[in-house]
C-alpha cells in the first residue's frame, strides 16, 4: 500500500479549501390572532456545483457559486402535505428583500407610504399576514445579488444572463427540494418584475430538466414579453399598452376630475386596443382630422397637453411621461410607483434624474434587511448586501434572443400544456409604471394554450404600484388573495 509523497502532501496543504455551505439555523414564534406560529429559519450561502465533463469523462462536481437564501419552515408539520414557495425579485440584479420583508415573510419592514414615509433609522414588525401561515417559504438571491457571489476564480458573466440565471436558480431549487425531502410537497414559484419572466421560464426548465412539476406560479407586476414594455424606432407596441397605466396615474393625481377609475380605464383600454395602434401604424398616412382626434383623446386620457403629444409624434415614452405629467407643479412622479412624487434639480429636463418612489423605499428596506439578517437570523458576513446591483443589470446578457424580442410566452405555454394542473396568479398594480398592467394582459392573451387552460389563470388588481404591498390596504388584501390561491392550488 503506497503512501502520499511529501510533495503531494505539500500540494494538498497549499491547495485552497473547497467552499462549503454556511447555513445558520434559528427558531422563532410568531403570535397570530389564530394562535402561535412556531417555525425554523435558515439563512446563509449554499454552494452551487456543476458537473464537469471533459472528453466524455466526468471530472466530478466543481463549485461555481455561493447563493444566499433564507428559508422558513413550520415546526411539526408534515413536509409532504405542506406547500413550499420559492420566491425572488427581479431587476435583473435585485435581491429578494422586497418580497421577503414587504409581503411574504414573518417579519416586515415598516416603511410608511405616500405622504407618510417613515424617517430613518426605520424599524421591523411582525407580519401577521405572512404567507408562512399557509406555506413554507424560501427566498433566493440570485448570483450578484444579496450575499450571492461566484466562487473564487469563477466569472460572474456565467450567471449574468438569461440562461445562466435560469440554470443556477433552478439548480438551487432542485438542491433544496431534494435535501429537505420536499419532492411530494405542493410547490410554487413567486416572482416579481423580471422575477415573473424568470419564474415563467423556470416552470418549463424545472419540468423538462428535472421532472419537477409545480402547482402554481405567483406573478407580481408581471412582464413576460419585454417587447411590450420597451419601445424603440422599430417597435411601437409598448406605446398603446402604457396608455391605461398613464390614465390610472393621471386619475390618481386628480386629472380626471370625479370620474370613477374603472370608467377611465375602460375608455383607455378601448382606445389602446383599437384606434391608437391603428393610428401609429398609419403614421404619415393619417389625415389632419384623424391625427387631431388621436391627439385630443391621448391628451384627455393621459393628462398631458395636446401640444406635447403632437410634438412627441403621438408616442409617449414612459420616463418622459413621469417627468412631464406634473411639470407645472414642479414635481416628477415615480416609475416604480407613480403615487410617489418628488422634486427635480431642473424642471426643464426631458427625463427625471431619479425615481422618487425608488428613493423613498430603498432606505427602509436596506436598513431592515441588514439589521434583520444579523440580529435575528444570526448570519454574519462582511460582504456588502447587494439590494439592487445595477452593474449586474447593465451586464445582463440576452444572447439567446438575438434578433428577436425577449419573451418567455412560449416556455410558459409549454409548461402549462405539459402540466395542465399548473395555476397562475397574476397581480397588477394600476400605478406601476415599470410593468404596465395592460401589457401583461396582452401577453397572457397570447399564450398558446387550449381554451380550458385559461381557467387556470386568476388576476388581482390593486390601486398602487410595482410593489403594491407598500400600500397598507393593498398589502392586507394581497396577502389574503395569495393565501387563497395557495390553498386552492395545493390539491391537498
Amino acid at each position: 500500500m503506497s503512501t502520499p509523497s511529501a510533495d503531494s502532501r505539500a500540494e494538498d496543504k497549499d491547495k485552497p479549501a473547497e467552499p462549503s455551505d454556511e447555513l445558520v439555523t434559528t427558531h422563532h414564534t410568531l403570535e397570530l390572532p389564530t394562535g402561535p406560529l412556531r417555525y425554523t429559519a435558515q439563512a446563509g450561502r449554499v454552494v452551487l456545483r456543476k458537473e464537469v465533463i471533459t472528453d466524455g469523462k466526468s471530472e466530478g462536481l466543481k463549485p461555481v457559486a455561493e447563493i444566499f437564501l433564507t428559508s422558513y419552515t413550520l415546526d411539526d408539520a408534515d413536509p409532504t402535505q405542506r406547500p413550499v414557495i420559492f420566491a425572488f425579485n427581479g431587476g435583473p440584479g435585485s435581491s429578494s428583500t422586497w418580497l421577503h420583508l414587504g409581503l411574504l415573510g414573518p417579519r416586515r419592514v415598516v416603511s410608511g407610504d405616500v405622504g407618510a414615509m417613515e424617517p430613518p433609522p426605520y424599524r421591523l414588525t411582525d407580519n401577521h399576514e405572512t404567507l408562512l401561515a399557509h406555506a413554507d417559504l424560501v427566498f433566493i438571491d440570485p448570483v450578484a445579488t444579496g450575499y450571492s457571489r461566484p466562487v473564487k476564480g469563477e466569472a460572474d458573466k456565467d450567471f449574468l444572463g438569461f440562461t445562466g440565471d435560469l440554470e443556477s436558480v433552478g439548480e438551487l431549487i432542485r438542491l433544496w427540494t431534494s435535501r429537505k425531502g420536499r419532492w411530494l410537497s405542493p410547490k410554487f414559484l413567486a416572482g416579481e418584475s423580471y422575477g415573473t419572466l424568470r419564474a415563467s421560464a423556470l416552470a418549463e426548465h424545472l419540468q423538462s430538466r428535472f421532472g419537477l412539476y409545480l402547482n402554481g406560479l405567483i406573478l407580481i407586476s408581471a412582464t413576460l414579453d419585454l417587447g411590450t414594455v420597451f419601445a424603440d424606432a422599430n417597435n411601437d407596441r409598448p406605446y398603446p399598452l402604457f396608455v391605461p397605466t398613464y390614465a390610472a396615474i393621471a386619475h390618481y393625481h386628480g386629472l380626471h376630475g370625479d370620474r370613477p377609475l374603472q370608467e377611465v380605464l375602460r375608455e383607455a383600454e378601448e382606445f389602446a386596443s383599437r384606434e391608437y395602434p391603428w393610428a401609429l401604424a398609419q403614421d404619415a398616412r393619417l389625415t389632419a382630422e384623424e391625427r387631431a382626434s388621436v391627439v385630443t383623446k391621448l391628451a384627455r386620457l393621459t393628462g398631458l397637453s395636446a401640444d406635447y403629444i403632437d410634438r412627441a409624434n403621438l408616442r409617449i415614452e414612459h420616463i418622459r411621461f413621469f417627468t412631464e405629467l406634473l411639470r407645472d407643479q414642479r414635481k416628477v412622479v415615480g416609475r416604480i410607483d407613480a403615487r410617489f412624487t418628488g422634486p427635480e434639480s431642473d424642471y426643464a429636463r426631458e427625463r427625471f434624474s431619479s425615481d422618487p418612489s425608488t428613493n423613498a423605499l430603498t432606505g427602509p428596506y436596506a436598513a431592515a434587511l441588514n439589521h434583520y439578517v444579523r440580529a435575528e437570523l444570526k448570519y454574519e458576513s462582511d460582504l456588502p448586501y447587494e439590494l439592487i446591483n445595477m452593474r449586474a443589470n447593465e451586464k445582463w446578457s440576452y444572447a439567446e434572443f438575438e434578433g428577436k424580442h425577449i419573451s418567455v410566452l412560449d416556455r410558459l405555454a409549454a409548461a402549462m400544456r405539459a402540466n395542465p394542473h399548473l395555476k397562475l396568479h397574476v397581480a397588477f398594480g394600476y400605478t406601476d409604471g415599470a410593468t404596465p398592467y395592460f401589457a401583461a394582459e396582452q401577453s397572457l392573451a397570447q399564450l398558446a394554450i387550449p381554451e380550458q387552460l385559461r381557467e387556470n389563470i386568476e388576476r388581482a388588481y390593486y390601486p398602487a404600484g410595482h410593489m403594491m404591498y407598500v400600500h397598507p390596504d393593498s398589502r392586507v388584501r394581497q396577502a389574503a388573495d395569495l393565501a387563497a390561491f395557495v390553498r386552492a392550488s395545493s390539491n391537498r
